[in-house]
């Protein structure tokens, strides 16, 4: 029988290591997972985020976001998890200063806080709680480590792992996970939404920048 299976998404992760730059932002999470992990009872995604905050050379980057998210609240049993988000400017020392110029530039650094460890926390209480059978994250964040071990070794369910980064997997979570799936372009492509939606409070569509 297919394993009742908990999939946990680490957002960030997921969209630097595998959508950023390119045009399949509007990502189906659940599509994709449907495509990758044949056999498993897929009966919940988490969708671990954190709200960006506007940036001066892009101001509409917190709408798109919105947009996107109500576009994953219309997937069935899918549930969004916070995080914090950082956003501020500091003066760093440039690795390459030119001679008799700055040697300091103000740049704009941004942080997510808190993801991984909401990540962490809800992988381990529901193992515990006998929530699944299975349980899979999106990400190749080896920090989670310890909580994979947990559920590996203590519990003895599955945890498997796809990896949304271009490079090869965490050597720390190939040891450790039950399985490793790359993923790659062409399940990418075939989980996109189609460019208009409707969820209870009517149409809306894809942002144009995307």
């Amino acid at each position: 029988m297919s394993p009742r299976t908990f999939v946990y998404v680490d957002g960030f992760n997921l969209y630097y290591g595998a959508v950023k730059d390119t045009a399949l932002k509007w990502l189906n999470i659940r599509r994709l997972c449907d495509l990758l992990l044949p056999g498993y009872a897929i009966t919940r995604i988490k969708y671990f985020t954190a709200r960006v905050s506007a940036r001066k050379d892009d101001p509409h980057k917190p709408t798109r976001q919105q947009i996107y998210l109500r576009a994953l609240r219309t997937i069935p049993g899918l549930e969004i998890i916070y995080g914090s988000f950082l956003s501020h400017d500091v003066i760093m020392p440039l690795a390459e200063p030119a001679l008799g110029g700055p040697r300091f530039a103000k740049v704009t650094r941004t942080e997510e806080k808190g993801s991984d460890v909401n990540l962490a926390t809800h992988l381990v209480h529901d193992a515990y709680q006998g929530s699944f059978e299975a349980a899979v994250l999106v990400t190749n964040d080896s920090d989670l480590l310890e909580p994979i071990r947990i559920v590996r070794q203590e519990l003895h369910l599955q945890v498997g792992i796809l990896n949304p980064h271009r490079h090869s997997p965490s050597r720390v979570l190939t040891r450790h996970a039950s399985f490793i799936k790359q993923i790659r372009q062409g399940p990418l492509r075939a989980s996109q939404f189609p460019p208009t939606l409707k969820d209870a409070n009517g149409e809306f569509h894809k942002p144009r920048a995307w």
